[in-house]
């Protein structure tokens, strides 16, 4: 009896890795051996990629809360108003305040306000 050599297992493989490089440039889509190590480089830059999207939109947040601050008082700077609401005991996270300097600027303004009143006393 001939032994089985897993031809099915294997193609079943090529075929997921044919799969994932669909859309690829030149042999990267259709080459088993390139594409195999282009689904995982994609793969590699896609886990390191969404580290930093989390690291941009912080970077984002904090130039936005800055500018915001500024236009309020223009002697106050972003790292202030940060030490200024913790002493306040206000625990608003940067992805909120980015959203109240854009869209509410009168809420953003009380937050300087009290921000300001917490550095002075």
């Amino acid at each position: 009896m001939p032994r089985a050599r897993g031809r099915v297992p294997a193609h079943a493989r090529h075929r997921k890795v044919i799969k994932a490089a669909k859309g690829f440039y030149g042999r990267r889509k259709n080459t088993f051996r390139t594409a195999q190590a282009a689904v995982v480089k994609a793969g590699v830059n896609a886990y390191k990629g969404r580290k930093q999207k989390k690291r941009n939109f912080r970077s984002l947040w904090i130039q936005r809360i800055n500018a915001a601050v500024r236009t309020v008082d223009d002697k106050l700077t972003y790292s202030r108003f940060i030490d200024g609401l913790t002493k306040a005991g206000l625990g608003v996270d940067r992805k909120v305040m980015a959203d109240l300097a854009m869209h509410e600027p009168a809420a953003f303004t009380a937050l300087v306000e009290k921000a300001r009143k917490a550095l002075a006393a």
